[in-house]
């Protein structure tokens, strides 16, 4: 459980994560979306992305070339 916590909390740590997370409450959105907001090059906004999807917080569905990400409401 407390590795669990870490990981949450390392995740959320970052201003572009919580960003990404507060855009995502209002529904899904693609990863384009996401990034055009962030002054950033994407393969960087990716790894944010890996960062919430390793902990669970975001997933991702890829339809065709478009991927679209949602947050996991699973406790």
């Amino acid at each position: 459980m407390a590795n669990q916590l870490d990981s949450f909390f390392g995740a959320m740590a970052d201003p572009t994560r919580r960003a990404v997370i507060e855009r995502l409450a209002s529904g899904p959105a693609s990863v384009s979306e996401l990034h055009a907001p962030h002054q950033m090059a994407l393969p960087t906004f990716m790894r944010h992305l890996k960062v919430l999807e390793d902990t669970g917080i975001v997933r991702s569905i890829k339809k065709g070339r478009v991927r679209t990400c949602h947050i996991e409401a699973a406790p």
